[in-house]
Parts: structure tokens; C-alpha cells; sequence
């Protein structure tokens, strides 16, 4: 049997990341059998331990491959400054509390679709988890002083950065949770939470 290059090596492990993070957060880190990850991903079953020890292990790489992807999201909001949809942070709110985000059972951000995994798993996947909630905390008080210039302290920008990232979690956690049997809720979720998450 030939043996596979380093590259498609390296090609095998992003597919089963990338195949798990689709599965972990439509699912839930738990209802995902190795062989349907494996399958998802368009590889063998036995393949799985060439590349993780654990699945332990391969969540807690999906938490820093999606958080790091959502991060690079809020980054570009940021970069791309003030413009006619408001400012960057009023963008975030915006597309984070969108139906269509909502709707992404297998994508958007880490934060709310796997919250309650970490809670439940090992501290390797908490570490991870917590990685990402600090990257979104940094981000989001760095932008809130910024956009303040001057008028609130580090630590006040940081509580903001708190009160956001959980106000954005919570509302997207409680929309998903009611979305099928109340629909209507589950957008004045949306809709309340969109119109007051910036308010401090």
C-alpha cells in the first residue's frame, strides 16, 4: 500500500477538523461517532488515530480552529472601520444576531454553538473554549475604547466586552433553543437583543 505524502497527510487532518466542526456544532460534541466524523470527512474509520489520540483532543482543536476563523471575522469588521452600517461593533451585533447565523447550525461562531459542550468536557476543550473567549473579550474591549477615544477606562471597556460577548451568546443560545416551536420568540429574541446589546 503506497504511503501518503506529508501534504496529503496535512490535507486528511484539516478535512477531519474542518468535517468536525460542522458535526460538533449542528450535534453536539457527543452525538458525533468517530465513523460518522470519519465518514463526514471522506476518510476510513481506522484513519482517525493517525492524526488525534482522542476525540478529546480533535474538539479541542476544532474550538481553536473556529474560534480563530471567527476572531479573523470580527478583525475584518474592525479594519474596515466606521462605515454606513454603523460602526464595526454595531456591524458584529448585527450579523452575530441574524437569522441567518441563527440558522447555521454547522457554522458561525464557536461561542454559542459549542458553550455548552466546553462546560461538560475535559479542560483541554475548556482551555480552548476559554482561548476564544478571551480572543472575543480582547477584541471586543480593544473596539469599545477605541470607538469611546478616551471616555472609559481599560476596565470599564473590558466589563462592556463582558456584558456584549454574553448578551450576544445568550440571545443566540435562547433564539436556536425556541426557533422551531416559536418562531415568533425566537426573533424578538433577536430583534430585542439586536437593538440594545450596546447599550451600557
Amino acid at each position: 500500500m503506497p504511503r501518503i505524502t506529508k501534504e496529503e497527510k496535512a490535507r486528511n487532518r484539516q478535512n477531519i477538523v474542518e468535517a468536525a466542526g460542522r458535526l460538533f456544532r449542528a450535534q453536539g460534541i457527543d452525538a458525533v461517532g468517530i465513523a460518522d466524523l470519519m465518514k463526514e470527512a471522506g476518510l476510513t474509520h481506522g484513519g482517525f488515530y493517525n492524526h488525534f489520540a482522542s476525540k478529546d483532543d480533535l474538539a479541542a482543536e476544532v474550538c481553536n480552529a473556529s474560534f480563530a476563523a471567527s476572531l479573523g471575522v470580527l478583525e475584518e469588521a474592525v479594519d474596515g472601520g466606521d462605515g454606513p452600517a454603523g460602526s464595526p461593533l454595531r456591524r458584529v451585533v448585527d450579523d452575530y444576531l441574524s437569522a441567518a447565523h441563527r440558522d447555521a447550525a454547522d457554522g458561525g461562531c464557536p461561542s454559542a454553538s459549542l458553550v455548552t459542550d466546553a462546560g461538560r468536557h475535559n479542560d483541554t476543550i475548556q482551555r480552548s473554549y476559554a482561548a476564544g473567549v478571551e480572543g472575543y473579550l480582547r477584541g471586543f474591549a480593544a473596539e469599545l475604547a477605541r470607538e469611546q477615544d478616551g471616555e472609559i477606562t481599560w476596565r470599564q471597556a473590558r466589563d462592556r466586552a463582558v456584558l456584549l460577548l454574553s448578551r450576544l451568546v445568550g440571545a443566540m443560545v435562547l433564539a436556536r433553543a425556541v426557533r422551531d416551536v416559536q418562531p415568533e420568540l425566537s426573533e424578538e429574541i433577536l430583534r430585542t437583543c439586536r437593538a440594545h446589546a450596546l447599550d451600557y
